[in-house]
């Protein structure tokens, strides 16, 4: 059938009289949310998330600015837009910086307090409902809920059952505090010169995550909080810095970096590595099918007082415009929700930061075909806040504190002149 054009154009006139209006109400109606992540590669979770919350709030749309390259970059661009004017509405900010975050941006009025969202859910039931104390506190601030925990992750221990069996140990069962690891390392270092017993990586890891863990691990703290000095000025610090010595001198540690330590274990020449639950789909497919791979919580040497550093981020809420927080506070709830949590965990290996995540419709069944993974979560009730120093100059600290470290761990100071510079340039970088 012929249609004629003059009749064609004005349906479609008549068309767009009637869907133009209501287009555009959507439209004007619609929030934007300008959001910042850090690490490129958390991108694929992030995407496919946003995308499955804005099908649900239709309302509401996820803008990411590209991500940065790091906590301490994303940090520093944070900082820079909060003089600028030009903040991102939601940002998910590293534990260990939410803290400098808040204090530089609560006197302007710059980031939220999200206590009001919380008490319309329902308060402490709210939180209770979804997180652990320890989990929840991940995002508080001066006794303030200013973030939802979103990512974590505890350091673990990576197994290659076959050395450790020939050692003598049980990989299903493995020595809960950090003498008798060291005593297995030197029985695994023993069955040949070329395998080192253990790797703890501390002397070339990125940020101070490790360092933290030898201190919450005895019962320590890293900053006295009456003081602003360093509370490791003690025997948890000479502890450490002991430990760390004797990964190598009796452990068989080469002193390697994170990465070519990591590729080493790989190759089957390492007993035990100690590393992120990030890593586990990283080092299953480096370990392929040369051993029987199997992972074990982080060792507490203080069963009653010690912890586990927390890694990972919390999302904050940055805007002041209401209906852009009514917005993030939605967004905020979905990534930190059962769902976006199990989605996550599935992805990365990270320990879910929403206790409903564990049940039975989300990770239950995962975690039963993939134990690996599931250790990390195994220490959800040990997580501590992933710590930072007062001044905000914690980057610039843990570099100093690194090459100390390694220069214990390579027997070029000892332990007890170790500590002795760790204490005086730590304090003098906290002023």
């Amino acid at each position: 059938m012929l249609i004629n054009r003059r009749t064609l154009m004005g349906s479609i006139a008549l068309a767009a009289a009637f869907v133009g209006p209501a287009a555009s109400s959507l439209a004007a109606d619609q929030v934007t949310l300008n959001v910042l992540y850090n690490l490129p590669g958390f991108t694929k979770f992030h995407q496919p998330l946003a995308d499955e919350f804005m099908k649900n709030n239709p309302d509401i749309k996820i803008s990411f600015l590209a991500p940065a390259a790091s906590y301490n970059d994303g940090q520093q661009q944070v900082l820079r837009a909060a003089v600028t004017g030009e903040l991102p509405d939601v940002y998910f900010s590293g534990y260990n910086m939410t803290a400098e975050l808040v204090h530089t941006l609560a006197p302007r009025n710059q980031i939220t307090d999200l206590t009001p969202f919380i008490e319309a859910e329902g308060g402490q039931a709210f939180l209770d409902k979804n997180y652990t104390p320890k989990m929840a506190a991940l995002g508080q601030i001066d006794g303030k809920q200013y973030g939802l925990p979103v990512n974590a992750s505890s350091p673990i221990i990576y197994i290659n059952a076959d050395l450790v069996t020939k050692a003598g140990g049980d990989p299903e069962n493995m020595p809960k505090t950090f003498p008798e690891l060291v005593d297995l390392a030197k029985k695994i270092h023993a069955l040949d010169p070329k395998i080192s017993g253990m790797a703890y990586d501390i002397n070339g890891w990125p940020d101070d995550w490790l360092w933290q863990a030898l201190v919450y691990e005895q019962g320590g703290t890293l900053v006295d909080t009456a003081t602003s000095t360093v509370a490791f000025d003690n025997e948890v610090g000479l502890n450490a810095l002991k430990l760390v010595r004797s990964f190598v001198t009796e452990g068989g540690q080469n002193l390697l970096d994170w990465d070519q330590s990591r590729q080493q274990f790989g190759a089957g020449l390492t007993g035990f590595i100690f590393s992120t639950p990030a890593h586990v789909q990283t080092i299953e497919g480096l370990v392929g099918d040369r051993f029987h791979l199997r992972t074990a919580t982080f060792p507490m040497d203080n069963k009653e007082k010690g912890g586990v550093p927390t890694g990972g981020n919390s999302a904050v809420i940055l805007t002041q415009d209401k209906a852009k927080q009514d917005a993030a506070w939605k967004y905020l709830k979905w990534v930190t929700g059962p769902e976006a949590q199990n989605t996550i965990v599935r992805i990365t290996g990270y320990l879910p930061t929403n206790k409903l995540a564990t049940g039975p419709d989300y990770l239950a069944p995962y975690y039963a075909e993939h134990p690996n993974v599931k250790t990390a979560s195994l220490q959800a009730d040990r997580s501590l806040p992933w710590a930072g120093y007062p001044g905000g100059d914690s980057v610039r600290i843990w570099r100093a504190q690194r090459d100390i470290i390694g220069a214990v761990m390579r027997g070029e100071l000892t332990p007890e002149n170790g500590l002795k510079q760790l204490v005086e340039q730590t304090n003098a970088l906290m002023k």
